[in-house]
């Protein structure tokens, strides 16, 4: 298993959640992603991502303005 962060900080809608799909896309069952957005669509475009694709999102955080998606690849 891998830990992998994306900075997806500054990008826009939709921009972050296609990046976090094409990364799930390549990742092995059980791998990590933190994905770190900026953007205020992406704590509905990621839920949302990861009801379609079936992986977890085991936790989010906000801080200083940045998201964090900790995502796990089923």
């Amino acid at each position: 298993m891998t830990d992998t962060i994306m900075n997806l900080r500054g990008l826009k809608c939709p921009l972050p959640t296609l990046r976090v799909k094409k990364k799930l896309s390549g990742l092995k069952s059980g791998d990590i992603i933190v994905a770190e957005c900026t953007d205020p669509l992406a704590a509905i475009d990621i839920p949302n991502l990861l009801r379609q694709t079936g992986d977890t999102l085991e936790g989010k955080t906000e801080a200083d303005g940045v998201q964090s998606f900790r995502i796990r690849k089923k």
